[in-house]
């Protein structure tokens, strides 16, 4: 039997579970380390490992801190921040754990972690901005996809008779409805203003009367497909002709990177770390024509005039996306970008 070599393993926290972003990361990372012969733990008492590495918060913080104490380094990976609740009612349950959270992932930021992975140069920012200059190293990681799995070849299939907007998100819930109230008046104006058939379909968790408030309402064909699972997600985006990131401030959304990858074009709002994300021809970021930190009413028209200049160039814009993932969001980049900053 041969001798256990801890350099050889991470311990990533916390055990998630289900889709969503979290999730999607970690399976991705898993596989990656996997492929350089790096095992995981996902229990900071199943030692022993070489790093730990805190996907977001904790609420274990004693357990980390007595892991700093054994000499363990600790690498915090750091998305945004909770602020929806505070601009949209989501209940007092919702608010307590956003706030919750927040407070978790900074005490984690400010004394806990040897190094912090910002998931792009805008949340960077903001961290710094609401919560002071960190006091120990940093990077910025982008999430990564594996480009021989999410491909521009492959199942799926984009419709002849009508035009498919994509929308995918883990849930539809906690304030992030107003993205899906957005993506209706977009898809609406698009089909008034530039004579398209439009269908909107929608990935991810949705309750049930949403979807029917929705479906009675819209002025489109909206299409609700509830969670799939990661597997399906490229020939999903191999179906439609655009995803709209509806999410507003994202620090770095996988969905974003996946349709890329696959040759999706993608159109959003200008706000968060989307003009990272998104250069050239790889899809179309419009003004937001508010204060999009208020959620102030955004500019719909810029939003369908940027969808149909997309549908209308179709192959140019497909060819950018795809070109746009593989000079910038390849697997291999974002494992070795965490790897470098755990040390090992």
């Amino acid at each position: 039997m041969g001798i256990f070599n801890h350099n050889n393993r991470v311990c990533l926290i916390p055990n998630v579970s289900g889709v969503g972003g979290m999730v999607s990361f970690r399976g991705k990372l898993i596989k990656g380390l996997a492929e350089r012969g790096i095992s995981v733990s996902f229990d900071m008492a199943d030692t022993p490992y070489a790093a730990i590495l805190v996907i977001g918060g904790t609420r274990d913080i004693p357990g980390l801190w007595r892991a700093r104490r054994r000499g363990i380094r600790v690498v915090q990976r750091l998305d945004g921040m909770n602020w929806i609740h505070r601009r949209r009612r989501t209940g007092w349950r919702h608010y307590a754990r956003a706030e919750y959270g927040n407070i978790i992932l900074s005490v984690i930021r400010s004394r806990l972690t040897d190094h912090i992975v910002y998931q792009s140069e805008f949340s960077h920012r903001w961290w710094e901005r609401v919560y002071g200059v960190g006091r120990i190293p940093w990077k910025v990681v982008y999430n990564g996809v594996d480009l021989e799995s999410y491909t521009p070849t492959g199942e799926g299939k984009i419709p002849e008779d009508h035009i498919r907007i994509l929308l995918v998100e883990g849930a539809i819930a906690g304030g992030y409805e107003w993205g899906l109230e957005t993506a209706i008046k977009m898809a609406e104006r698009v089909s008034t203003t530039h004579r398209h058939r439009i269908e909107l379909m929608v990935v991810g968790r949705v309750s049930e009367s949403l979807q029917r408030e929705c479906k009675e309402k819209a002025e489109v064909q909206v299409n609700f497909i509830g969670q799939v699972l990661a597997e399906k997600v490229p020939g999903l985006d191999r179906s439609a002709h655009l995803l709209y990131a509806a999410d507003v401030n994202a620090a770095c959304p996988n969905s974003v990177i996946e349709a890329l990858a696959c040759g999706l074009p993608v159109v959003a709002f200008d706000t968060g770390a989307l003009s990272e994300l998104i250069k050239q021809d790889a899809g179309r970021l419009v003004p937001y024509g508010g204060d999009p930190w208020r959620l102030d009413p955004p500019d719909i028209d810029a939003l369908a005039e940027a969808v149909n200049n997309i549908i209308n160039n179709q192959v140019g814009f497909r060819a950018a996306a795809r070109k746009r993932a593989e000079e910038a969001f390849g697997l291999d980049h974002m494992v070795e970008g965490y790897l470098d900053a755990l040390n090992i």
